[in-house]
């Protein structure tokens, strides 16, 4: 079966398409995005305008093009937190829906949690006992733990990268005193869900997934992505805390020429790092193992459990997510 997951971020609207069927590890065929940062077309009332609407329904009928002429059976089309926090979300989704055909649905932040955790089991295994999964996106935070395939706890906090860098930065490079007020801020931000995960008790395995991360342990010295995703990769405390003194002097502009680093995402890379930093003090780690599976694999997990070993598609839309949605 060929699959495809449309994943409309904060950042970007990312489509993937794999080969699959249940019990078979998902084999990525095609991957294109398009940079959209639909948070910064969201006004002061908290709707998305209609710059951003616009290039939203053009972005995602690029993708449903694409995805038909890759030969997508069945894409699973989803929202993340810029779209789920607009007011006139909607008004936004029924305009997707009228232009393009596609029924976007709206992923909540725990959902997201729960989804990134279930992709993270199922790349370490069984094995892997207790685990405790991080995954910073644009807009928000999600944390999951537990032993089984469905997490005892799934959180979502409100303090993506993007996020912190709208809010908490006013200049490029931020100032010695909006990193120091920033670190304080994330810290009693993230203390009410890291007392709610200490209740489980301690986990055997502690993971984090998603670009932040990746991008975060490849300029710390991981290795690059042409090495495979079974590399061994991990972000350290130590490593993390000397990248933030050097990017931390750097301008977005610089930042963007660091390999790993997207354009794209260059903007928000520090505050991205102040809250993997604040992630580990809370959840008291000094080492994160990197996931290369995340939400969207997760999305496709889920989907294809759901085929009760059937290779028929749906009718070859858009359709929708497996399991539990934000709906």
């Amino acid at each position: 079966m060929r699959l495809g997951v449309l994943d409309v971020g904060s950042n970007t609207v990312h489509l993937l398409v794999v080969d699959a069927h249940r019990g078979a590890h998902p084999t990525p065929m095609h991957s294109e995005k398009s940079v959209l940062r639909l948070t910064e077309d969201i006004n002061a009332e908290g709707k998305l305008r209609g710059r951003g609407a616009d290039r939203l329904v053009q972005a995602v009928s690029e993708a449903k093009a694409a995805a038909a002429r890759q030969g997508c059976e069945e894409t699973m089309a989803f929202a993340t937190s810029a779209v789920r926090e607009a007011s006139n979300v909607t008004d936004v989704l029924g305009r997707v829906r009228a232009e393009t055909g596609v029924d976007l649905q709206v992923l909540s932040g725990a959902d997201e949690a729960r989804l990134t955790f279930l992709a993270v089991r199922r790349w370490f295994g069984w094995s892997a006992g207790r685990l405790l999964v991080a995954d910073i996106g644009g807009g928000s935070l999600e944390l999951a733990a537990g032993i089984d395939e469905e997490p005892d706890l799934a959180e979502s906090v409100p303090l993506g990268a993007g996020r912190v860098t709208r809010t908490r930065f006013e200049h490029d490079p931020p100032t010695r005193a909006e990193l120091v007020a920033t670190s304080a801020w994330l810290d009693e931000q993230l203390a009410p869900v890291a007392r709610k995960i200490a209740k489980l008790g301690e986990p055997d395995r502690v993971v984090a997934t998603s670009k932040t991360f990746r991008s975060l342990a490849r300029l710390t010295g991981a290795a690059p992505s042409s090495a495979g995703p079974r590399v061994r990769r991990v972000l350290t405390d130590v490593a993390l805390r000397q990248l933030i003194a050097f990017i931390s002097r750097m301008t977005a502009a610089d930042l963007a020429e660091l390999e790993g680093v997207s354009a794209s995402r260059a903007h928000q890379l520090v505050a991205g790092a102040l809250v993997a930093q604040a992630t580990m003090r809370a959840l008291s780690r000094t080492e994160l193992e990197i996931c290369p599976w995340a939400l969207r694999e997760g999305v496709i997990l889920r989907r294809l459990d759901h085929t009760n070993g059937s290779e028929q598609a749906a009718s070859g839309r858009l359709g929708s997510i497996g399991g539990r949605s934000g709906r």
